[in-house]
């Protein structure tokens, strides 16, 4: 089967598998969710790459469309920022060829980096840096300006093709209001981090 059929096919069950979880939401579990997206990155090595620009669907609920412009690619990172500020780089590192090993952690977004200005936003960042290396269950946490945050590699295992892949807990406060993202993020040979689940 070729790569686009693939994805074709990938979107479809995407989409029937969003309507199914909107009906009844306590019928897909979050295992479940992440199973598909973990198959297909053991079949193949890597997850494809999905049409961004396109209906994007992050957990159940409805679909999520990422405009065009909230969208780039670097190397074979797609970089897409959803929410939040626009720039180069991530985190501590404000270029995208210092910041390429964690360029894909874009993907795990959540709502509130909207409320946050860029110094905020890249302290988040910076704490999901940390979390890359730091013990499963250390709570990197950060605080800027009035928002604060954490990140939490939950835990930590392998995939069947052997690479090492964790599961982030990430939150941002401001304003009194707390949002909480979960993402699963395996390590590819070249260093770089690849997200193959969200729930955002």
């Amino acid at each position: 089967m070729n790569r686009n059929r693939l994805i074709v096919i990938l979107t479809l069950a995407i989409v029937v598998f969003a309507s199914a979880a909107q009906a009844d939401p306590r019928a897909v579990t979050p295992s479940h969710r992440n199973a598909a997206v973990q198959r297909v990155d053991d079949r193949r090595g890597a997850a494809p790459k999905p049409d961004w620009r396109g209906p994007v669907h992050q957990g159940p609920g409805p679909v999520v469309v990422v405009p065009a412009h909230r969208v780039r690619q670097y190397h074979n990172v797609v970089v897409v920022r959803p929410h939040g500020h626009w720039y180069p780089g991530y985190g501590p590192f404000m270029a995208d060829d210092a910041a390429y090993k964690w360029l894909a952690f874009t993907a795990i977004s959540l709502k509130a980096l909207d409320l946050l200005n860029e110094a905020q936003e890249r302290a988040h960042e910076a704490a999901q840096v940390r979390a890359t290396t730091a013990a499963v269950g250390e709570t990197i946490i950060w605080n800027q300006g009035g928002a604060t945050g954490s990140v939490t590699a939950v835990r930590e295992g392998t995939s069947t093709t052997g690479r090492t892949c964790r599961e982030f807990q990430q939150t941002v406060t401001i304003g009194g209001k707390t949002e909480q993202a979960y993402g699963t993020a395996c390590l590819q040979a070249d260093g770089a981090w690849e997200v193959v689940a969200t729930n955002n």
